[in-house]
C-alpha cells in the first residue's frame, strides 16, 4: 500500500523532529502526527512511552478495519517502538453534548504524567478523551504565571489541570467548578498527586450557568476566571442544555461581573467556526491570544480559539 509507506515515512520524520523538540523543552506529552496525509485523518499523541491516536471520521469514508486497521498499527508500533498494549486507538465522530466525556466500554489503567514540573492523572482507554488536554499546556502555563497571591475560578473545569497549574503559582484560593462527579474526584487526586492543600482550593459540583448566577448574588470577587465549555452539552442533569456559540455572550458577561476591576477571565472553545460576539468586543477588552496559546506540535490543525478578556 503506498499510501501506507508514505505514512510510515512521515511518522518517521515527525517522530524524530517532534521528540528532540520535546526533549529540548522537558515536554513529555505531545502531538506527534495531525492528519498531515489525507488517507490517514489521525491525531496521534505521545504520552510519556504511551501513545494515543484518535482517527477523526470523515463523511462518506469508512474507518480502518481489519487489516487496514491491523497494518496501520503493526507500523505505529514499529516507528515509535511501543508494544500493542501501550497504544490507544480510538475513533472521533462529529460530536454532539458531551460526547468527548462518554465511556468507551474499555476499563483502561491511570498512569501518571508530567507537566511543566507539576503531575496529572491520565487514562488513555477509558474515555474518548484522556483527561489532560495537552494542547492548553501554553495556556495552563499563562494561568501559572499570573496566579500568585490571586483568587482563581475555574469554570467547566473538567479534571482541574488549570486549577493545579494556577496552585502551583500561588494562588492563594481556587474554585473548581463542574458538574461531574467523576471529574471532581479526579480533580481531588491531581491536587493530591501535587501534595496541595485542598482547605485553599475547593471544588464544586454544579451546573456552571447556575453556579454563575449564585454567585453574581452573592456579590463574589476572582481575579482570574477560567471558563473552556464544551462545544454542546444536553446533560440531563443540567437545568438548559448549554450551546457555547449561542450562550457565551451570557457566560462571559456574568464572568465580568465577577472579576475585580483588575483581573482577567481566560475563555477558550474549541468550536471550528466559533465567532466572538460583537457586543462582547464593545463592552469589554478582549485580545485574541490564540496565537500564544497554541503550542507548535499542535499549528497543523488548530483545535481551539482563546481570548483574554478584561473589564
Amino acid at each position: 500500500m503506498s499510501e501506507l509507506s508514505a505514512f510510515r515515512n512521515r511518522l518517521v520524520k515527525n517522530n524524530r523532529h517532534w521528540k528532540k523538540w520535546a526533549r529540548r523543552r522537558g515536554i513529555s506529552c505531545f502531538r506527534l502526527y495531525d492528519r498531515d496525509i489525507p488517507e490517514f485523518p489521525w491525531a496521534i499523541d505521545w504520552y510519556q512511552g504511551h501513545v494515543h491516536a484518535q482517527e477523526f471520521a470523515r463523511q462518506g469514508q469508512d474507518a480502518f478495519t481489519g487489516d487496514e486497521q491491523l497494518a496501520f498499527t503493526d507500523t505505529l508500533c514499529s516507528v515509535l517502538e511501543i508494544e500493542p498494549t501501550k497504544l490507544a486507538l480510538k475513533t472521533r465522530q462529529r460530536q454532539r453534548g458531551s460526547d468527548q466525556y462518554q465511556k468507551t466500554g474499555r476499563q483502561g489503567e491511570e498512569m501518571v504524567v508530567e507537566e511543566s514540573g507539576l503531575k496529572f492523572l491520565i487514562n488513555l482507554h477509558r474515555y474518548l478523551d484522556t483527561g489532560l488536554f495537552i494542547d492548553h499546556r501554553q495556556t495552563r502555563q499563562m494561568v501559572r504565571e499570573r496566579a500568585q497571591n490571586k483568587r482563581v475560578l475555574n469554570l467547566f473545569a473538567y479534571t482541574g489541570s488549570f486549577s493545579v497549574y494556577a496552585a502551583a503559582g500561588g494562588a492563594r484560593e481556587s474554585v473548581t467548578v463542574d458538574l461531574s462527579n467523576t471529574y471532581q474526584a479526579w480533580s481531588r487526586r491531581n491536587f493530591e498527586l501535587n501534595g496541595m492543600d485542598l482547605e485553599q482550593h475547593q471544588l464544586i459540583r454544579a451546573d456552571v450557568l447556575v453556579y454563575l448566577a449564585q454567585l453574581v448574588r452573592q456579590r463574589q470577587l476572582f481575579d482570574i476566571i477560567v471558563m473552556d465549555p464544551p462545544s454542546f452539552s444536553n446533560s440531563k442533569r443540567m437545568e438548559n442544555n448549554l450551546d457555547v456559540q449561542r450562550d457565551h455572550s451570557g457566560l462571559i458577561h456574568n464572568c465580568l461581573k465577577l472579576l475585580r476591576p483588575s483581573g482577567s477571565l481566560f475563555f477558550s472553545n474549541n468550536l471550528r467556526r466559533f465567532k466572538l460576539d460583537a457586543a462582547i468586543e464593545q463592552a469589554y477588552s478582549c485580545e485574541n491570544i490564540t496565537a500564544k496559546t497554541i503550542p507548535e506540535d499542535f499549528k497543523r490543525h488548530r483545535p481551539h480559539q482563546c481570548w483574554l478578556i478584561k473589564p
